[in-house]
């Protein structure tokens, strides 16, 4: 059937002068009926009515000024020339408004709204963010495979949308931290992906020297990566505490897990934070597991976002980013109006298994991971939303995609070359900004050097 249905289309490609798997069968059948019309002496008048260039909608003043990005042109002179259809960046819709899920409510009147808007700039950085994501932990779990990644390693594919979707909603003077599944949110936070990929093999070039590894990964105004489950929490709610009495009008972001969402830590931070109403948006991404227990087996009560009991909550499709954008602009604006902090809960899944030595496929059904991948994967929602509201081509998107798979590869490369830090810098960076000081090796007469 398939090859069928690829001689089928290269043969209209042929006849209607398209390129090949530029389009559907379906869509190059349509094609062929306007072809004979073009071509059909009977009715020159008729087709030309037809095939007249769409107009524009209405653009902003930087859509019609970007470059082409190829020409439109519908060469409409003579019966049987080929029709051309390219388009320029003026003729995509500059900005639109889509209906998103309800979030439900705990302790609140109002929620956040039920549409977002998207302009075609911030939809192109979300997709290119998304896949760069993505495109990363592939890489990893090839690298790890390889036997070049060591230790930890505990990867984001398929939680893309609740990075880019807080990251999109706060702004880089707020703070953020995180667990131990942080590559995401250390790219969205602004470092490169050569300084993750370097990190994760051990080099000079990572974000933290080679020595932190997979969990242990640092920004400007983000913490990490941290390895203990849960440890970040009460840590979150001391920034917010930061935040709080410097008053600079900034939050914190303090995410953890749903396997997390048991711990002691954690229901003191709540206290805390609800009684001196810290600026803090604790977020549980429930991805269903934690490790290899599924959130019934392990929970009384999987309503995450109610967990805060006397603090506000919002549950939110985290596979989707504008809602995740949405919910936490809202949950931004509560914090800083001095309400006191919020607890959010985005529904989402990982596709690889817990951690690199779990395959992921023990406790749950290959169907299901495929199940999620086919409906809610967040990368494909976004793209058929820019496709279906005219916001892009596949065209363009494919650029972008074999611009990032470049990105990766490269970075990927200067992660397998880059030299591993040398057995002097072993103690370096213990304290900031402080002289050299001798520290104790292995054993008591083995002395070490640590420097800023």
């Amino acid at each position: 059937m398939q090859n069928m249905l690829t001689i089928i289309s290269n043969a209209l490609c042929r006849i209607t002068g398209r390129n090949v798997g530029a389009q559907t069968v379906s869509e190059l059948l349509i094609d062929l009926s306007e072809y004979v019309n073009l071509t059909s002496p009977a009715a020159p008048t008729l087709a030309a009515t037809q095939r007249q260039p769409p107009k524009p909608p209405p653009v902003s003043t930087r859509a019609s000024g970007g470059k082409l990005v190829s020409s439109q042109t519908d060469q409409l002179d003579s019966p049987g020339a080929r029709v051309v259809v390219s388009r320029s960046f003026a003729d995509f819709t500059p900005q639109a408004t889509f209906e998103i899920k309800k979030c439900d409510l705990h302790r609140l009147e109002d929620g956040p709204p039920l549409e977002a808007e998207l302009t075609r700039d911030q939809a192109l950085q979300y997709y290119r963010t998304m896949q760069t994501v993505r495109r990363m932990e592939l890489k990893a779990d090839q690298l790890y495979k390889q036997k070049i990644i060591r230790g930890f390693c505990h990867l984001y594919d398929g939680q893309e949308a609740c990075a880019v979707g807080i990251e999109a909603a706060i702004t880089p003077s707020d703070h953020l931290i995180t667990s131990y599944r942080a590559h995401g949110y250390t790219y969205t936070r602004g470092v490169s992906v050569k300084a993750i990929l370097a990190e994760l093999t051990g080099r000079k070039g990572g974000v933290a020297k080679g020595k932190g590894g997979s969990m242990h990964m640092y920004g400007h105004h983000f913490y990490g990566g941290n390895g203990i489950v849960g440890a970040q929490v009460p840590l979150g709610a001391g920034i917010a505490l930061a935040c709080q009495y410097q008053g600079n009008n900034q939050i914190c972001v303090t995410l953890y897990g749903d396997g997390a969402a048991n711990q002691g830590q954690l229901f003191e931070s709540f206290n805390m934070a609800a009684l001196w109403k810290l600026p803090c948006i604790f977020i549980c991404e429930n991805n269903k597991y934690g490790m290899g227990t599924s959130v019934e087996r392990a929970s009384a009560c999987t309503d995450y976002y109610k967990r805060g009991d006397y603090i506000p909550g919002i549950k939110v499709d985290g596979m989707d980013v504008l809602c995740v954008r949405e919910a936490t602009k809202f949950a931004a604006d509560y914090c800083r109006a001095g309400k006191g902090p919020i607890v959010m809960e985005l529904e989402t899944y990982r596709y690889h298994g817990h951690s690199m030595s779990d395959p992921g496929v023990s406790y749950r059904t290959r169907e299901e991971i495929q199940e999620v991948r086919s409906k809610s994967d967040p990368i494909s929602l976004l793209k058929d939303r820019m496709l279906s509201s005219n916001m892009a081509s596949v065209e363009e998107l494919k650029e972008i995609d074999i611009a990032i798979r470049k990105e990766v590869e490269d970075a990927a490369q200067f992660a397998t070359l880059d030299p591993e830090p040398s057995l002097e810098e072993l103690c370096s960076h213990i304290y900031q900004n402080s002289p050299p000081l001798e520290v104790r090796g292995t054993h008591p007469w083995a002395k070490l050097k640590s420097s800023y």
